[in-house]
């Protein structure tokens, strides 16, 4: 049995039953799944994503019961792009995120990052570095200055990544290798170097492919489509 307030944010609810939800929640002691009785009522309004919260729950087993869910802020607001970033963070932490595994740091990243889509800020150095924090809290996280043999990366070098071990510099040219010089950069979060935002994306797709299962993300699909020009 749990006791004591957690501060909590809402990854995804679904209908459960009758009139409950089946509630993901991110806490700093993990993700968390509880069902949310009367879920029709005042504390379904706010079981809603990107809203902070303080929780408390019941129960032993993985699926628990929401004992007490109060507001504990101001939601964040996102809208267009904003939105479907916030909605991307969700979908990886409910795919990546095991049940109940311990990452304090990682949650107030999270808390961080929605207050930093608020802004409207440039998204892909925001989404890169959340994708950062999470593979290497995982543990799947590599270096990006020293290859797989702890020598430097060279800014004329080039590598290809292999996963979950790091970056193997490469003899010659071929398709889907990362230049030096743009891995240099990313280490250093200079996303003023022409190519390193573009190289970022890649390696990181690259690097949580393995743990996604070949299952396509929803919200990146969803984000596509808005990008997509509207058709007569």
């Amino acid at each position: 049995m749990l006791s004591g307030a957690l501060p909590a944010f809402v990854l995804h609810s679904r209908p459960y039953k009758e009139t409950s939800a089946l509630v993901d929640f991110l806490t700093p002691q993990g993700r968390l799944r509880a069902v949310l009785r009367g879920a029709r009522g005042k504390a379904g309004s706010l079981a809603r994503p990107f809203a902070p919260l303080e929780l408390e729950l019941r129960g032993r087993g993985e699926l628990k019961n929401v004992a007490r869910l109060e507001a504990s802020g101001l939601a964040v607001w996102l809208q267009g792009q904003t939105l479907y970033s916030g909605l991307y963070l969700n979908e990886l932490l409910l795919r990546l995120l095991p049940a109940e595994d311990a990452h304090p740091g990682l949650f107030e990243h999270y808390a961080l990052t929605l207050q930093a889509l608020a802004a409207n800020p440039p998204l892909e150095p925001l989404l890169r570095a959340f994708e950062w924090r999470l593979l290497d809290e995982l543990g799947y996280g590599f270096a990006l200055d020293i290859d797989i043999a702890g020598r430097p990366i060279t800014a004329e070098g080039l590598y290809r990544l292999q996963p979950d071990a790091g970056l193997e510099p490469v003899g010659q040219l071929q398709p889907g290798l990362f230049q030096g010089a743009d891995l240099l950069a990313m280490a250093e979060a200079d996303w003023s170097s022409p190519g390193a935002l573009a190289a970022a994306k890649r390696l990181m797709r690259q690097a949580l492919a393995p743990h996604l299962g070949g299952r396509p993300l929803v919200s990146r699909e969803l984000f596509m489509t808005l990008k997509e020009p509207a058709r007569d």
